[in-house]
């Protein structure tokens, strides 16, 4: 068989190895950076998981959960990238609303004030939908970790809540 031949194989079986968990990239990088910037951190992490898909090693972990520890890494890397870039420029903000204009919920703030690593768990196990197994996975700890991490993000979470349903 030819290089070619090899390397268009390589590609073809790459792809249906990574396709079952597109959706699931997906989700986690629009949940951790913009919507906007979401395909991009994806396609970042599929070109990584390409170059390094010799390392992979399945006594460590689900090809699910190895993947989604590179986007998890891609986004991180994309924000910090983006953090710098627009910290050096005046950035006009618009004024907040008046806070009885919206009373509802702001899952997100309130999100966004936790700790990475809470962040990253709460959104890969009630928005990516994994399994505390399958986080542990990914943020390559014990699941007694995984569990006692979203323990402390609901605790952080409620008050937040409370604050802003008043």
């Amino acid at each position: 068989m030819t290089t070619a031949a090899q390397d268009a194989r390589a590609a073809v079986e790459f792809r249906e190895w990574v396709a079952p968990h597109l959706l699931a990239m997906g989700r986690l990088a629009t949940r951790l950076t913009t919507s906007a910037d979401s395909d991009d951190v994806v396609q970042e992490a599929l070109v990584r998981a390409w170059r390094k898909r010799e390392s992979y090693d399945e006594s460590r972990g689900s090809v699910q959960s190895w993947l989604l520890a590179i986007v998890a890494d891609r986004c991180r890397r994309h924000r910090t990238r983006h953090w710098r870039h627009e910290s050096a420029a005046f950035i006009d903000l618009p004024a907040a609303p008046p806070p009885d204009l919206d009373r509802s919920v702001d899952i997100e703030r309130a999100i966004g004030r936790l700790s990475e690593r809470q962040r990253l768990a709460v959104e890969l196990h009630y928005y990516v939908g994994l399994t505390v197994a399958e986080v542990a996975g990914v943020m390559r700890c014990s699941d007694g970790t995984v569990k006692s991490t979203l323990s402390d993000a609901r605790k952080r979470l409620l008050p937040a809540l409370a604050e802003v349903t008043r």
